[in-house]
């Protein structure tokens, strides 16, 4: 367990799966999904924005959040009350054990993985509602849960999940094959570089034809199109803290042109970059 401190937003974490966070009204957190995550709110409010989507929980809401770059997680206080959740973060591994001790027979056969990564559940649900009541001692930094309890509350947080909607397992166990790189986490590292389409789907094992299929089960958009997104995303990010030049900024996540840059952010964000602060 480590108890972490920021700008007073407290994060308790256990095992690397069991995430607890805690701040003040007033404060804000943003941060992008890289697991799947199951979440419930105790208090405070979570923005999650999907695309152009904007989806918000308060107290009692509980929603199934899928590994997904593109969505992004906005924590704050709410209506003068400190954020307060529980996140079941689900690594690759924990899937896979999980996976592996399953009766496949469980399993329906005609599951398919939505394009929506944002599932919300009935927060009136009872085995919802005592998952999470159940652990709320945690949030006590001084009672640290075993890693045998902890692992129970992740497989009862499974099968809430499974419990839910049955087309959650072919986003749960979409195990890519061993000699493949996990194609998102591969685009994020290496959005700004100057690659390829041949050569990034060479780079995760896959043929041309095989990279855009599965990444259009990620992605509403092309690749090149998001990797254009993502490199506009990012210079926002830059531009708003305001301490780099627009363009140093430009050609630092990928844009080899400041004029098609400037274009492209104008377009995405309604202002050229150097009225973007």
């Amino acid at each position: 367990m480590s108890l972490d401190s920021l700008k007073g937003i407290k994060t308790l974490r256990y095992s690397d799966i069991f995430l607890a966070m805690y701040f003040d009204d007033g404060m804000s957190c943003l941060h992008r999904n890289h697991s799947h995550v199951l979440v419930y709110m105790y208090s405070g409010e979570l923005e999650i924005k999907e695309r152009e989507k904007i989806t918000k929980l308060h107290k009692g809401d509980c929603a199934f959040i899928r590994k997904d770059f593109s969505v992004q997680l906005t924590k704050q206080g709410y209506k003068g009350q400190q954020f307060k959740a529980i996140f079941l973060m689900f690594t690759a591994q924990f899937l896979r054990d999980f996976y592996s001790k399953l009766d496949k027979r469980l399993l329906p056969k005609d599951a398919h993985r939505s394009r929506v990564s944002l599932c919300k559940l009935p927060s009136s649900r009872p085995d919802i509602v005592s998952l999470f009541e159940s652990m709320t001692p945690y949030f006590n930094s001084g009672v640290q849960p075993t890693d045998d309890l902890l692992r129970l509350k992740m497989v009862e947080g499974m099968y809430v999940l499974l419990n839910t909607d049955k087309d959650l397992c072919a986003s749960l166990f979409d195990f890519v094959d061993p000699w493949k790189i996990d194609i998102m986490d591969f685009m994020e590292k290496n959005y700004m570089n100057d690659l390829t389409l041949e050569e990034i789907a060479n780079y995760t094992g896959r043929s041309l034809a095989t990279f855009k299929r599965d990444f259009s089960k990620l992605s509403d958009l092309p690749p090149q199109k998001w990797i254009v997104r993502r490199r506009l995303e990012a210079a926002h990010a830059l531009i708003q803290s305001g301490r780099r030049k627009v363009t140093e900024i430009c050609f630092s996540v990928g844009f080899k042109n400041l004029s098609h840059f400037s274009k492209a952010y104008k377009g995405m964000y309604g202002c050229s970059p150097a009225n973007g602060i």
